[in-house]
């Protein structure tokens, strides 16, 4: 299974984990999708740092401040690695927050998988119908399939941090598909699945 080309997402998990031996942050995004799921692996690199840690990064990548973005940006080659900081970057649920929900999967520090589950519902309302919107939407099945998550734990968070809005967006694009060919899930899985899902998001 995979959504991007082997090729630029085998450099980029070469890159994530040269960066594991560089600074000390915690994965968000696709990469930590596929270390609970093992489905789609990503282009992208999201993590979280703190702001002790970006002279590490300014020595070793192109990084830019995107001011209206509220994040970093470091560059290399075709790899885009997307730093958010605590009290600076709005992804939904503060960072400060974030970094204290991890756990160890792998050797890699990971956001806990109700609060990334969370966090990609909100990314999908920023992103909509587009190519990157379609892969947040497979993350969110894969995280669900791979039985890491508690919905209603899920639901809580989503409840906290006022995300009405993006569950309902969310919901949408669940009862607009009927199958989903890039994990492999065909109607009657995915019926099933849907069921699941809205029960426990109800």
């Amino acid at each position: 299974m995979q959504y991007y080309h082997n090729l630029i997402t085998e450099k980029s998990w070469q890159e994530l984990q040269s960066l594991k031996g560089l600074v000390d942050f915690v994965l968000i995004g696709g990469w930590a999708v596929y270390l609970y799921s093992r489905a789609l692996k990503s282009k992208d690199i999201d993590i979280i740092v703190d702001f002790d840690q970006l002279p590490i990064l300014g020595k070793n990548y192109n990084l830019q401040k995107n001011e209206r973005l509220n994040k970093y940006e470091a560059r290399k080659g075709e790899i885009e690695i997307d730093i958010y900081l605590p009290h600076f970057s709005k992804i939904g649920i503060p960072v400060e927050r974030l970094l204290k929900a991890t756990k160890q999967v792998d050797g890699f520090v990971v956001v806990d998988p109700n609060y990334l589950l969370a966090l990609k519902i909100y990314t999908l309302n920023q992103r909509g119908r587009s190519a990157k919107g379609r892969k947040d939407f497979l993350d969110i099945i894969s995280l669900i399939s791979s039985k890491q998550i508690d919905l209603l734990q899920t639901k809580k968070v989503l409840q906290e941090f006022k995300m009405e809005q993006e569950l309902k967006v969310f919901t949408e694009f669940l009862k607009e598909s009927s199958q989903v060919e890039e994990l492999g899930l065909n109607a009657h899985n995915f019926s099933r699945l849907k069921k699941e899902i809205v029960a426990g998001l109800k």
